[in-house]
């Protein structure tokens, strides 16, 4: 697919995606809420890959929302509704904003893990989508604010959600109400980020090494960690270990064990079987 805000190259089972729209500090315009789901679609039903980085280009990560996006001219996601009534408008609105909420959703229903590699600012709808992520890590420049408290708004894409099961309760509550820069050291001191890079190069080679680490076991027994960590993070305990349990008599069959047990055996790298293709639409 032809991409305007992003880049993505595959190598050694990574798919590392990349955004290109520097000089308007990656900010997320229309384009990009089409093009992100799509291309983590594609990835995820192609099965080549097995781990996916995120990271972006010049002084941010992201700026977070286009405020475009949600013009009533042209480029806007509202920009023709094909309605006039206000109820309408609203529901339009509605499912506008279900939209976006889907696009950052694509990474956590992906079947493979995603990394995101952060430096400077990430504002406003930026953490709506790393905290979409199954782990973030960032650079010593990086800093995270909850923008939308800021523009007298509430965030509405994620963050209020996600954010309070990542991080604890109180934390995320004084981000969400202060709209305050949190530093990176900060952000490593609660939990959101799992480690701080002194620089956006170390930050990138980093994050790539580890996804590599990743990349090198089981893409089933990969898939399956992150189908039960998700779901246990939003049920019961009992509920998740049934639902394991469920998983495991179907997807748990010997042949990618005993491969990794014939691989350090013999100390090479272990080969495994890709995940099945996705039918297309997905």
């Amino acid at each position: 697919m032809a991409l305007t805000c992003f880049d993505i190259t595959h190598s050694d089972h990574i798919a590392h995606v990349v955004m290109k729209r520097p000089e308007a500090l990656n900010s997320m315009n229309a384009e990009f809420w089409a093009e992100l789901p799509a291309l983590i679609a594609e990835i995820d039903a192609g099965s080549k890959s097995r781990v996916i980085v995120i990271s972006s280009t010049g002084k941010h990560f992201s700026a977070g929302m286009d405020l475009g996006v949600f013009a009533s001219g042209g480029g806007g996601l509202l920009g023709d509704t094909g309605v006039s009534e206000e109820g309408r408008r609203r529901a339009a609105m509605w499912l506008a904003v279900q939209h976006l909420q889907d696009s950052f959703t694509a990474l956590e229903r992906c079947r493979i893990p995603v990394l995101a590699a952060i430096h400077g600012g990430c504002i406003g709808g930026a953490i709506d989508m790393v905290c979409a992520a199954d782990v973030r890590y960032a650079s010593a420049d990086a800093f995270f604010c909850v923008q939308e408290i800021n523009i007298g708004m509430t965030a509405d894409v994620g963050t209020l959600q996600r954010l309070p099961k990542l991080i604890p309760d109180g934390v995320a509550r004084e981000w969400a109400y202060t709209g305050d820069r949190v530093p990176a050291a900060r952000a490593a001191e609660v939990g959101f980020v799992n480690q701080v890079f002194d620089t956006h190069e170390a930050l990138v080679a980093g994050v790539l090494e580890i996804a590599g680490r990743i990349a090198r076991h089981s893409p089933l027994a990969t898939w399956g960690t992150k189908e039960m960590l998700n779901f246990s993070r939003d049920h019961t305990v009992a509920d998740s270990l049934r639902y394991m349990a469920g998983w495991q008599s179907g997807m748990f069959q010997p042949r990618d064990m005993l491969e990794e047990f014939s691989a350090k055996g013999e100390g090479r790298d272990p080969e495994f079987e890709r995940l099945p293709t996705l039918p297309e639409p997905w």
